[in-house]
């Protein structure tokens, strides 16, 4: 953030343009940000694309006439910034990127360009320009359809550009089989340059969350990352852990180890195994991996600053003057120290491995969000109605992304339950998550909890199931008939107001803990705004109180496990770092939370 204000990595008055270097380094800050909730990284974040697109949405200086696929890239940042704080200029933005792409040359086979200049061809890089975007505009936007195309560009670079002694693939892949470059049977380059591998393997584990869980692309897309994971672990060098810049000739005059590759591996091995998509044996490659990275690459300054060495420049093919290819190329090309793409491969790398330690906690276990208590409803961008409140994919104010991320790093899945919580409906859930029931002024169409509810619910705790329930005061929620759930555990929440909060008197809304509790280890200050309080009796037990108020309570009731609180007070206005004073740390005290609540779920 220092070495490059608002994220632009010119001289001071040079002109500025849409660029895909950008778009890397902020995808390894957008991972920085959502670890820490650092509101400064959100605004760096957002300062550095605010400048590129103008008020109405345009582009000015992004060529659409160039069909690159680089310019893509940065899209995924348009949607972050738009799902973050719903100016319509991101979407605007975004939705013109979603329709260039649309309209981009493709081969015979269906095959995108990568650029307009490179007729025919297919490159590693263009998947991870693409295809990220390409999915998450397409979830976003309830076009499940376009799946199918998002599985036919990775297919059909794996069929043409595989290798099959080495599993390792060819840079590019010309269909016309016309360029210089290009082997006349196949159409294939002819070498494995490490960071096209990269490019490719990080776009599959970026883009398979945005999949429908039923659709066949996933399982597709998964069965190439492990084809790739096993190709590379067998190309790490085994005495630095590291890769060289062409894979598969280590000893070969002038390769050496390159950074950005190693570091896209990393993330892509590292998280691969946290979200299950690897098996956990490649997480000893990720560790190998990033240990070479921190020794070989990382250089610390006299002020405390860092920087990542050995990073090639740009490697291509064809254009003017021609790139041919070669072994003698790849290993010609300039090699820079703190260079963008590889700064923010080095953010998604680190960011992985601070998780990786913890990603062992909660897998196999899935968080399930309630829909039916709280099931209040809003029209989106694209006409759809859907639910929104204290819901994992709501990343504005009112929603529950950053909470969902939690659960994810912790190595959990995470999922919406819209129908009544039966012992049936849960049967898949070790988490389930009820926030602030609805009243009748929040919804006039809210469903209050039933006393066959409550049996339900504690079916299912007593069988193991950990449930959190976080209340809210009498205008925002209702407690008169969640009360019949709660009661079951020996929790009663009580119809009275603390923590009222008057416009931005945050201290209103200060609770203070110490950190020596069963729950939270560090001390932490929390903010809580209109909430009620908590009356306990056997078996529950408070865990943390202000005199004689009770704002959290735990209980214990057969094999499973409960977990109430007066307040929803993990949303993301007060959890995303954009709001509240640095004194408040809601975040880090929601992952203390987190993980007590992945520790509680019954181990086979």
């Amino acid at each position: 953030m220092a070495r490059w204000p608002d994220g632009r990595f010119v001289p001071a008055g040079a002109p500025w343009a849409w660029n895909y270097e950008l778009g890397t380094l902020l995808e390894g800050m957008d991972a920085v940000w959502l670890n820490s909730a650092d509101g400064d990284d959100f605004r760096y974040i957002q300062s550095s694309v605010d400048q590129l697109v103008m008020p109405d949405g345009t582009i000015p200086t992004l060529k659409p006439e160039e069909h690159q696929l680089d310019n893509i890239l940065l899209g995924r940042q348009l949607l972050l910034l738009y799902g973050v704080t719903h100016q319509e200029r991101y979407l605007t933005a975004a939705t013109f990127l979603y329709h260039q792409l649309r309209q981009q040359p493709r081969n015979a086979e269906g095959g995108f360009w990568h650029k307009q200049r490179y007729p025919n061809q297919m490159w590693l890089d263009g998947l991870y320009m693409a295809e990220p975007f390409y999915a998450e505009y397409s979830s976003i936007a309830h076009r499940p359809e376009n799946f199918a195309d998002i599985t036919h560009q990775f297919v059909l670079m794996e069929q043409h550009a595989r290798d099959a002694n080495t599993g390792l693939l060819y840079h590019g892949w010309d269909a016309s089989k016309r360029e210089r470059w290009a082997n006349k049977q196949t159409g294939d380059s002819s070498e494995f340059w490490a960071r096209g591998i990269g490019w490719y393997m990080m776009a599959i584990v970026d883009t398979l969350g945005y999949y429908p869980p039923d659709d066949p692309g996933r399982a597709q897309l998964l069965a190439i990352l492990r084809r790739d994971a096993e190709a590379i672990a067998r190309v790490q060098d085994p005495a630095s852990g590291l890769w060289y810049d062409v894979l598969d000739k280590p000893g070969a005059k002038g390769n050496y180890f390159e950074s950005s590759a190693a570091c896209m591996f990393v993330y892509a091995l590292a998280k691969g195994v946290r979200r299950g998509y690897l098996p956990e044996r490649y997480l000893t490659n990720a560790e190998r991996g990033y240990k070479g990275v921190l020794s070989h690459f990382i250089r610390y300054g006299s002020g405390g600053e860092v920087s990542l060495s050995s990073t090639v420049k740009g490697s291509g093919l064809g254009g003017d003057p021609y790139r041919d290819g070669s072994y003698a190329y790849y290993i010609g090309e300039k090699v820079a120290v703190n260079d963008p793409k590889g700064v923010g491969a080095f953010l998604l790398a680190s960011v992985e491995m601070e998780n990786a330690a913890d990603a062992k906690i909660g897998r196999g276990a899935t968080a399930v969000v309630d829909g039916w208590f709280n099931s209040q409803q809003r029209t989106d961008a694209f006409g759809q109605t859907a639910e929104f409140h204290y819901k994992w994919k709501t990343e504005d104010e009112p929603g529950y992304s950053l909470l969902d991320h939690i659960f994810r790093l912790y190595g959990a899945e995470t999922a919406e339950l819209d129908a009544e919580p039966t012992v049936a409906n849960l049967s898949g859930a070790q988490v389930y998550v009820i926030a602030s029931p609805d009243n009748l002024e929040k919804n006039p169409q809210a469903h209050f909890a039933t006393a066959e509810d409550a049996d339900q619910l504690a079916a299912w705790v007593k069988a193991g199931g950990v449930l959190m329930i976080m209340e809210n005061d009498t205008s925002f929620a209702d407690l008169d008939h969640f009360n019949v759930v709660s009661e079951k555990f020996g929790i009663h929440f009580n119809s009275v107001l603390r923590k009222h909060v008057v416009g931005a008197e945050w201290t209103m809304g200060r609770l203070d803990f110490d950190g020596k509790g069963p729950i939270f280890h560090s001390p932490h200050t929390l903010f809580m705004k209109d909430t009620c309080t908590i009356s306990v009796r056997d078996p529950a037990k408070p865990v943390l109180t202000e005199g004689s108020d009770i704002y959290m309570a735990t209980s214990k009731y057969g094999k499973g496990t409960v977990f109430a609180t007066v307040d929803p007070w993990l949303y993301n206005e007060y959890t995303d770092g954009r709001k509240l004073p640095s004194t408040y740390d809601n975040y880090a005290a929601g992952r203390e939370l987190v993980r007590w609540i992945l520790a509680q779920v019954p181990r086979k």
